[in-house]
């Protein structure tokens, strides 16, 4: 819990940083002015930034630059390709071979989670707060939290309006802990639509540090004239970093369109791209 919570912290200050750069992107700010800003020294900025992610801030807002950005899409493409083959023709083999993703059947559609036991809690992670439901069947919910904490609970009721909600903080705690730092593999229990069940599956087997464009997973499904029900699928994730949303990203390599935070969609790719750099497979 110790750990979660240390890397919750550094996140914080991660956040307003890569917020400040993005604000004052044309004056090329130095690192003393960016420490300055979250309210540290340069020293202890640096720190931070190794702490969480083992890498100086140089080399990590490096990671989040459209040029960067753009790169990867081209180095990405032939693992994508072979990640995406071996995924979408085996629905055992999702994300890194652990996640099973199971859909809600036709009747709990209907009757939107009626009967449906949820148990849910709010909690820390290395990416900010969060709000984790979980069933029998596996993880049915994970949102980020800002300053919208109810929004985002009101997002979840919606989804699963029907259902039965139990609230359980120690589990809820335990399940994120599981998740962000003992990396244990759950199975995903979703609601959606046919479409964006598999827009979903797709997302699942895109490894860490490995970004794909919308147009990537529209032509993946065969529906390469579908980008903008692709993305609409995306925007509907109700499972977050879980199922990676984040790893789709604009042609242009913009990091657009994310609906936990732009800033938080920055800190995701550049943590796992550096990671995966440092710990390759």
């Amino acid at each position: 819990m110790k750990e979660i919570i240390s890397l919750h912290d550094n996140y914080k200050q991660i956040e307003k940083a890569i917020r400040y750069l993005d604000e004052n992107f044309k004056d090329h700010p130095s690192i003393d002015e960016v420490a300055k800003n979250v309210g540290m020294s340069k020293f202890h900025f640096i720190r931070v930034f190794k702490e969480y992610v083992g890498v100086t801030p140089k080399q990590f807002l490096h990671s989040v630059t459209l040029n960067y950005a753009k790169e990867h899409i081209k180095e990405s493409k032939s693992i994508l390709e072979s990640s995406l083959d071996i995924g979408l023709s085996s629905t055992s083999r999702l994300h890194e071979l652990f996640v099973n993703l199971i859909g809600v059947t036709p009747k709990e559609w209907k009757e939107k989670g009626k009967d449906v036991l949820i148990t849910y809690g709010f909690g820390q992670t290395p990416f900010g707060e969060a709000l984790i439901g979980f069933t029998d069947k596996g993880v049915c919910y994970l949102g980020f939290i800002d300053e919208n904490k109810n929004e985002i609970f009101n997002r979840f009721n919606e989804l699963w309006e029907n259902a039965n909600l139990c609230h359980d903080q120690e589990a809820a705690n335990k399940y994120l802990e599981n998740i962000f730092i003992k990396n244990k593999k759950y199975s995903l229990f979703v609601k959606g639509t046919n479409l964006q069940v598999n827009v979903w599956k797709a997302l699942l087997n895109l490894p860490n540090g490995i970004v794909a464009t919308y147009q990537d997973i529209a032509n993946y499904l065969d529906k390469p004239k579908a980008v903008r029900a692709i993305a609409s699928a995306i925007g509907r994730n109700h499972i977050g970093y879980l199922i990676p949303c984040h790893r789709v990203i604009a042609k242009s390599g913009a990091m657009s369109g994310y609906r936990w935070g732009i800033e938080r969609k920055k800190i995701l790719i550049a943590y796992e791209s550096i990671n995966k750099e440092n710990n390759p497979e």
